[in-house]
């Protein structure tokens, strides 16, 4: 199922044959050196896929979307949604062949849109490794705001829409 369609892109379900795609990214030190915690064997990476293939796009629960090129339906990335606490979690993965060419980003920024309409009160936080400077550029460029280093999680916090007591926070955890 498509959730949202953009101008070049299609962000929708996952289906059996992005297991590939996903194989060869999720193996690719371009985009592998920045994940943690990610399957990557392509046993893992079908059932994932599999698991993943009827998602919804919800605040309910966390959902993955597969990022697709609009002409061939080619899945380029992936982005997670985790919902929890009245806080939104994002994660993303695009492949190292579409990297630079604002795939991630224009993805992003209409799925930011639909999910802060859908609870406008709610928090939008991201981790990054301190090293992903591309990461980290394209929180700023989707205006996430930069929360600081976290060194219990090893990661640079961002925020958007973010409460001042939630930064406070975050700023007692740099420390």
């Amino acid at each position: 199922m498509i959730f949202i369609e953009t101008e070049r892109l299609y962000l929708r379900n996952t289906i059996p044959c992005d297991a590939a795609v996903m194989f060869d990214y999720r193996n690719n030190e371009l985009c592998s050196r920045y994940q943690r915690g990610q399957t990557k064997d392509y046993e893992g990476i079908a059932k994932l896929v599999e698991r993943r293939k009827n998602d919804v796009l919800s605040v309910e629960a966390p959902f993955m979307v597969a990022v697709a090129i609009k002409e061939t339906n080619e899945m380029i990335g992936e982005i997670v949604v985790m919902p929890k606490d009245n806080t939104i979690s994002l994660g993303y993965t695009f492949s190292y062949k579409y990297h630079r060419q604002g795939y991630a980003f224009e993805s992003l920024v209409v799925l930011i849109d639909i999910l802060h309409k859908m609870v406008p009160d709610w928090e939008f936080i991201s981790f990054t490794e301190p090293q992903n400077v591309a990461s980290m550029g394209l929180l700023l460029k989707l205006d996430y705001k930069n929360l600081g280093y976290v060194p219990s999680m090893e990661s640079q916090a961002f925020g958007k829409w973010t409460k001042a007591s939630t930064e406070e926070e975050i700023a007692k955890l740099s420390r």
